[in-house]
C-alpha cells in the first residue's frame, strides 16, 4: 500500500489568525503536501498525487492545541489525586515514580500522549520527573515518537528516592545525568523532528554558580526550551525564583515558567522584558492550593499560555483548561460588582482570549510561532477537525466556531487530529501506533497494557505510609508545620 503524500481537507471552516491574534473564519479548501499547509483557496483540486481526501463538510478546522506544561508519564496514576493538594501529591504522585520500571514508563508516557492526541492537542511540553534510572527518559522519548505527538522533551533533574521509611533522596543528581543530556542533545530531533530536547530544572537549591552552569551547559548543547516549577506559597517558598533567574543573568526567551501561581508585580515587568512565558494549569493550580490562575491577570496574560499538568488529576484536554481558565476569570471579575450590589454590563474575558491561550499564545511560549499554532501557508501541518454538527457544536458552530470549541466542544467532538501533515486520529478513533518492540498497537492493546502496568505499581504503593512521606517533606524542605492547616480557625 503507498504512503499518502499529501491531505486535501474539502469545504470545512478554516479558523484562522489574523493581525492582532484576531480570529476570523473562511469557507475553503486547505491542502497538505508532506508535513506542510502549501495552498488555501476555495475548489482546490485533487493532485495527481497520491492523495486522502477528507470530506470536512459541517466541520470545524482548527490550528492543534499546545499544551505547554504535562508530565506525560504518570498514567497509571489516574485517578489517585483527586482530592489531593500539591503537599500530599508530590509523595504519591512525583516521587511513587521511583515504583515504575523503564517499561511502565513506556506505557504510562505513550497512554499520556494518546490522551492529548485524542483531545487535540497536538503539541506539549513536557515536564518529563522521571530520570528514576538510565532507561527511563530514552524509553519516554520512543513512546512520545511512537504516539504520533510534537513536543519538547524536558529531560528533568528528578530527585531519587533512595528511601520510603522514612523518605530519603539520594544527593544530586544520578551519575548518569550529564552524560544522558549530553548523548540525547547530540540525538536529537526524533521521530522525523517531531521531538526536540528540552531541560526541566527545579533545583534551584543549589548553589548559584552550579545553577548557572547547568543553565550555560544545557544551551551550550542546543536545548530548545528550559521549563520550571514556579509556585510562591507555603509548600515552595515566598522567593521570587523570577527575580532569581534575573540576578543569575539566566532569564530569557527560552525560559517557561509552570504556574508562576502568586507571582509579584515586578516578576511580570521582568518576564516581559526577557520575553519569557508562563504555562497556567487552572485545573491543578485551584485544586492543589497553588493560588488563583494567572492566565487573564492583566500584566501577565500577554505572555500566558495553557497547560494540563496532571492528567493523573484531572482530564488530559486543552479544551478543558481553555474553558475553566475563563469561567473563573470571569468570576473573579463580577464578584466585586456583586458584592457591592451592581452588576457588570459587559464581560471582561472573551472566548477568543481562551482560545488564543491554547493555540498561538502556546505557540509563543515555546518559540515556535512561526510553524504552528495557527492556519497560514507555510506552517506545519498540526491540526484539530471538529464536528460541528455533533449533539454538543450543532448550531453554535454555525453562529461562532470559537465559541463552539471554547465553550461547548469535548473530546467527543474531536473527529480527526493531524500531526506533522499525518492523521492521528480519524473519525473519532485513534489509529495504530508502535510498541516497545515495534509490534502494532491498536488503543485497546496499549489499555491493557497500562492495567498490567498499574497492578504491578499499586501493589508496591500500597506498602508506604504516605502520611509519613508528606510530614517528612516538611521536615526536608524546611516548610513551617504551623501552615499546613485543615480549616481557617485552625
Amino acid at each position: 500500500m503507498s504512503i499518502p503524500t499529501s491531505l486535501l481537507l474539502k469545504n470545512g471552516t478554516l479558523i484562522l489568525h489574523g493581525e492582532g491574534d484576531c480570529i476570523k473564519f473562511l469557507k475553503e479548501d486547505l491542502l497538505i503536501v508532506g508535513n506542510k499547509i502549501v495552498d488555501i483557496k476555495p475548489n482546490i483540486e485533487i493532485p495527481e498525487s497520491n492523495t486522502v481526501v477528507l470530506d470536512c463538510t459541517g466541520k470545524l478546522v482548527s490550528p492543534g492545541f499546545i499544551d505547554t506544561h504535562h508530565h506525560v508519564w504518570q498514567t497509571q496514576f489516574k485517578g489517585r489525586h483527586t482530592n489531593d493538594t500539591l503537599l500530599t501529591y508530590l509523595p504519591k504522585g512525583n516521587w511513587t515514580g521511583s515504583l515504575c520500571t523503564s517499561e511502565d514508563v513506556f506505557w504510562g508516557q505513550l497512554g499520556g500522549c494518546l490522551e492529548s492526541i485524542d483531545g487535540g492537542t497536538t503539541m506539549l511540553v513536557d515536564h518529563a520527573n522521571i530520570t528514576q534510572g538510565p532507561h527511563h527518559a530514552p524509553n519516554a522519548i520512543t513512546a512520545t515518537v511512537s504516539s504520533g505527538i510534537r513536543s519538547i522533551f524536558g529531560y528533568c533533574d528528578t530527585p531519587n528516592v533512595t528511601s520510603w521509611t522514612p523518605l530519603t533522596f539520594a544527593p544530586g543528581t544520578p551519575e548518569y545525568f550529564d552524560s544522558q543530556l549530553a548523548d540525547l542533545a547530540k540525538q536529537q530531533p526524533f521521530g522525523d523532528g517531531r521531538v526536540q530536547l528540552g531541560l526541566s530544572f527545579d533545583s534551584f537549591h543549589l548553589p548559584k554558580e552550579t545553577v548557572i552552569e547547568c543553565y550555560e551547559r544545557a544551551r551550550s548543547l542546543g536545548v530548545k526550551l528550559i521549563t520550571s516549577h514556579y509556585v510562591r506559597g507555603p509548600v515552595v517558598g515566598p522567593q521570587s525564583r523570577v527575580e532569581l533567574l534575573d540576578t543569575y543573568g539566566l532569564l530569557g526567551p527560552d525560559i517557561l515558567l509552570s504556574h508562576a501561581s502568586n507571582a509579584t508585580p515586578n516578576d511580570a515587568v521582568l518576564l516581559a522584558k526577557a520575553n519569557a512565558h508562563v504555562s497556567v494549569t487552572p485545573d491543578t493550580e485551584l485544586q492543589m492550593a497553588h493560588g488563583f490562575p494567572v492566565s487573564f491577570r492583566d500584566d501577565l496574560h500577554p505572555l500566558c499560555s495553557l497547560g494540563v499538568d496532571c492528567h493523573t488529576t484531572n482530564s488530559g484536554d486543552i479544551l478543558t483548561q481553555m474553558r475553566l481558565a475563563l469561567q473563573c476569570a470571569r468570576g473573579a471579575y463580577n464578584q466585586p460588582f456583586v458584592d457591592a450590589g451592581k452588576n457588570p454590563n459587559t464581560v471582561k474575558h472573551t472566548v477568543e482570549a481562551a482560545y488564543n491561550l491554547g493555540t498561538i499564545k502556546g505557540a509563543r511560549a515555546v518559540g515556535m510561532e512561526s510553524q504552528i499554532g495557527s492556519i497560514a501557508v507555510g506552517k506545519l501541518a498540526d491540526l484539530v477537525i471538529f464536528d460541528g454538527e455533533s449533539p454538543a457544536m450543532i448550531c453554535a458552530a454555525a453562529h461562532d466556531p470559537v465559541a463552539a470549541i471554547v465553550m461547548h466542544a469535548s473530546v467527543r467532538d474531536v473527529d480527526t487530529v493531524i500531526v506533522d501533515g499525518k492523521i492521528r486520529k480519524r473519525e473519532g478513533k485513534l489509529l495504530a501506533v508502535s510498541g516497545l518492540k515495534g509490534e502494532e498497537l491498536q488503543w485497546k492493546d496499549v489499555a491493557k497494557k497500562l492495567l498490567r502496568s498499574r497492578i504491578r505499581i499499586e501493589a508496591e504503593y500500597n506498602k508506604i505510609d504516605m502520611r509519613s512521606a508528606a510530614s517528612r517533606m516538611i521536615d526536608l524542605w524546611h516548610m513551617r508545620p504551623e501552615n499546613f492547616v485543615d480549616s481557617m480557625a485552625d
